[in-house]
């Protein structure tokens, strides 16, 4: 009997080894990732600093800092693909010798730290950096990087004190538990504090994403080469030629680079492509809005014991789980690309080595903050029947009917509207293009007209 206790206690040892042996592994996988995406998009003149050593140390630490909190937000956005294949190659290889390192602890392992990663850059690292790279040190002390990380340290302090006094405050008026909520931070601070956050992110991608869906064919179209039949380029070309002399160069070259393939094929596969993933996205909600109303379990909740590979989490089986990974990661894009879309955060668009350290910042906060709020946004939604894990499912607002029920119709809407209005605009511009009715004379000034036309059909990305 001592015998099977020390087998037993050494094969939990091996699978807890083995675990953390695969999430270093993916962890430094994500970092140097994210940090070659970072030092493409810096600008060298932030972190190579040659008269002052104690500038580029700040910098260089700073630097870090992003780069992890970047790969936590990559980290975050596979959490929902990785759990969902998980399942389906543990449904294809039950007993596969192989694949036994797949399992419902390290998936749960996976989430738990995201979570508590996520909220540590949130909520310290990020901070720390910003007030890190702002600091000079207090007046009368002896200069230098410690010096820094002191006054860093105390502004930090300062602002956590007043963050969780005027939480507190809010915690007091709603529940009359001032008392139990100062003494018992740990059980009442902290899930208000992850449930405002995760509730912020939320609204964002609600914003962001319809928006983003919308825009994403026009950045695809910039992206393609159109064929004839959806373009005049010779028109576009004499309308441009006032403003931008070497255009018509640059088209002409782009166009003779591109295979007939390209120009007949890609363009209206990737376009029928987006609308048909966008239809589906607006169908899957509006069915999971009929799921709210006559099915109790289609609210989003968590789930303490992953038991993978018991059964799909899509009634088609693997196919349907391959599309629910290819929603996810799409809804991700496009809500990136909402993001960057919105007049509001234009001014973080990141430019190839022309990104100061406070744009960095500013773009790895968003990140995460969109990113880490994707798996409630896919449930929520009913992408994927793939329940919460860890603490992602604790949030206050998940188990609120209204809240979740009016999520969806508002996704529902605002993504059908944007839909219908870029569809109505881009028929309506071919119809007149196919009238001719481009040709005729306009009352504004011809100045106008190529920036318009560039606009419209992406043009202006050929610089």
């Amino acid at each position: 009997m001592e015998v099977d206790d020390v087998s037993v206690r050494e094969q939990l040892f091996h699978n807890k080894v083995r675990e953390i042996f695969i999430c270093v592994l993916l962890f430094t996988c994500l970092y140097i990732l994210s940090y070659l995406i970072l030092t493409h998009f810096k600008k060298n003149a932030d972190y190579i600093t040659t008269d002052d050593i104690e500038d580029a140390t700040v910098n260089k630490i700073a630097l870090w800092l992003c780069t992890f909190t970047l790969s936590v937000a990559v980290c975050a956005v596979l959490l929902l693909p990785i759990s969902i294949l998980s399942n389906e190659v543990l449904l294809t290889f039950p007993h596969s010798y192989y694949m036994q390192w797949l399992n419902g602890s390290l998936i749960h392992g996976l989430w738990n730290l995201v979570f508590l990663f996520s909220n540590l850059s949130l909520v310290f690292l990020m901070p720390f950096a910003y007030f890190f790279t702002e600091s000079e040190g207090f007046v009368g002390c002896k200069k230098g990087v410690m010096a820094r990380v002191y006054e860093t340290a105390v502004v930090l302090l300062l602002l956590t004190l007043l963050v969780l006094g005027m939480l507190w405050v809010g915690v007091a008026l709603l529940n009359n538990t001032a008392r139990e909520s100062l003494y018992d931070v740990w059980e009442c601070y902290l899930p208000y504090l992850y449930s405002a956050i995760s509730l912020f992110g939320v609204l964002l991608l609600l914003l962001c994403t319809p928006f983003g869906l919308s825009r994403m064919f026009s950045v695809t179209g910039s992206l393609l080469v159109k064929p004839g039949l959806l373009e005049n380029v010779e028109v576009e070309m004499n309308c441009a030629a006032f403003e931008e002399a070497s255009l018509s160069r640059k088209l002409n070259k782009m166009r003779r680079r591109a295979s007939p393939w390209q120009r007949n094929l890609f363009y209206p596969l990737a376009m029928l492509l987006l609308l048909a993933l966008t239809v589906v996205c607006v169908l899957m909600v509006c069915f999971h809005v009929l799921e709210l109303l006559f099915d109790e379990t289609a609210m989003p909740r968590g789930m303490g014991d992953p038991r993978l590979g018991t059964t799909s989490f899509s009634m088609f089986g693997s196919l349907g789980a391959a599309v629910q990974v290819v929603l996810i990661m799409y809804l991700m894009v496009s809500s990136v690309v909402g993001f960057y879309s919105s007049p509001l955060f234009t001014f973080l668009l990141p430019h190839t080595q022309d990104t100061n350290l406070t744009q960095i910042i500013g773009n790895c906060v968003s990140l995460l903050v969109l990113s880490s709020a994707l798996p409630v946004f896919s449930r929520t939604l009913g992408i994927t029947r793939f329940d919460l894990l860890g603490d992602f499912g604790r949030y206050n607002w998940l188990g609120n009917f209204h809240i979740v029920f009016l999520y969806n119709i508002l996704f529902a809407g605002l993504t059908s509207a944007c839909l219908i209005n870029t569809l109505t605009w881009t028929v309506q511009r071919e119809l007149i293009r196919a009238f001719g009715l481009h040709k005729l004379p306009l009352t504004v000034s011809r100045t106008t007209i190529p920036l318009k036309l560039l606009l419209d059909n992406g043009l202006s990305k050929i610089q």
